[in-house]
């Protein structure tokens, strides 16, 4: 016997090389692979893991940025930061969906998230210091996202895909939204344009760690290619999003924070410095400025939301109820 990879199937079961190579050439003729479709146990769990990462990242990202919607400087601008707050609750709540189609709870993955268990991106445990931070976030870290999240509208696993398509959209606004105040901010006075600078010089290196570890230490980068979880890979990942970044701070007058950065006119493609990885190791094993600060303030939501999560729960029951008509009544 093997496993067909359904969902709670017993994963130390095996599966025939007949079931992986059919699977693998349903993946290469790039067909959807859909909730019910039979799959192996190790591509549920990588997608549950990256699924899950992605919609901790949005939940947890609503954290540095929410903290200046009542400190915008105007009220068009915190309009437009409680929108985008407001959507990334919503991005997590598709990813937290699609991840459910794997068989996996929104209550497991909260306590994986509230527990340190589960890990979210390495970016939001830096602190939002000026409200230029607000655009530097909106600018790099959102057009990071959006260079790794457009692939992913092709992903393989049909319910991720289309999750995708929508979030992707929003986060294009998002990254426009902060590019519009960095480039406000520069353009300002000279104090501005300083503090503008002094936030693209904090963010620029956690922005590019966000892509990950070179692609020779993915622990999971080349089976996710091969199943097409993943388009591409890290490296590629984090030299599109150079090239299409660094043109932009010329642009507005701002200086990438790189030394070792030049353009290499035979590649076409911007050739950068070293990354520090000591750095993002430690972030991502929860020792980064806010890691601790991040995790407590989710818990404090989470138990603070209770009561709206009971009442819902009691209000869907009592629904439920009113609609079930008692037999004595149907005669």
């Amino acid at each position: 016997m093997y496993s067909q990879g359904l969902i709670g199937v017993d994963s130390s079961t095996t599966e025939s090389e007949e079931f992986l190579s059919l699977f693998q050439a349903r993946v290469d003729r790039e067909e959807k692979i859909e909730p019910n479709d039979p799959m192996p146990e190790g591509y549920r769990r990588t997608l549950v893991r990256q699924i899950g990462q992605h919609a901790h990242s949005e939940i947890v990202g609503m954290l540095p940025e929410g903290n200046w919607i009542t400190r915008a400087p105007t009220l068009r601008r915190k309009i437009a930061l409680l929108a985008k707050v407001q959507d990334e609750g919503g991005h997590g709540l598709y990813l937290y969906s699609a991840a459910e189609t794997l068989g996996v709870s929104r209550e497991q993955m909260t306590e994986e998230l509230l527990s340190g268990k589960a890990k979210y991106s390495s970016i939001f445990n830096y602190p939002t210091l000026t409200w230029a931070d607000i655009g530097a976030i909106g600018w790099l870290v959102d057009g990071a996202a959006i260079m790794n999240q457009i692939p992913l509208c092709r992903c393989s696993y049909g319910p991720y895909a289309r999750a995708m398509i929508r979030v992707c959209k929003e986060e294009s606004f998002h990254q426009r939204q902060g590019y519009e105040i960095m480039m406000a901010l520069a353009r300002g006075s000279d104090e501005q344009k300083e503090m503008a600078q002094d936030a693209l010089n904090r963010w620029w290196w956690p922005s590019l760690m966000m892509f990950g570890p070179h692609d020779g230490e993915s622990a999971h980068g080349e089976q996710s290619m091969a199943w097409k979880i993943k388009r591409f890979s890290n490296d590629e990942l984090r030299q599109k999003f150079i090239t299409a970044t660094v043109p932009q701070a010329e642009f507005i007058g701002l200086t990438v924070p790189d030394p070792d950065l030049k353009f290499n006119a035979e590649t076409g493609l911007y050739e950068h410095g070293e990354i520090d990885w000591v750095e993002f190791k430690a972030v991502v094993s929860g020792n980064g400025r806010m890691n601790r600060d991040r995790i407590r303030d989710r818990k404090q939501a989470h138990d603070d939301g209770a009561w709206v999560r009971e009442a819902a729960l009691a209000h869907a029951a009592k629904r439920a109820a009113s609609r079930t008509v008692p037999q004595e009544a149907a005669e």
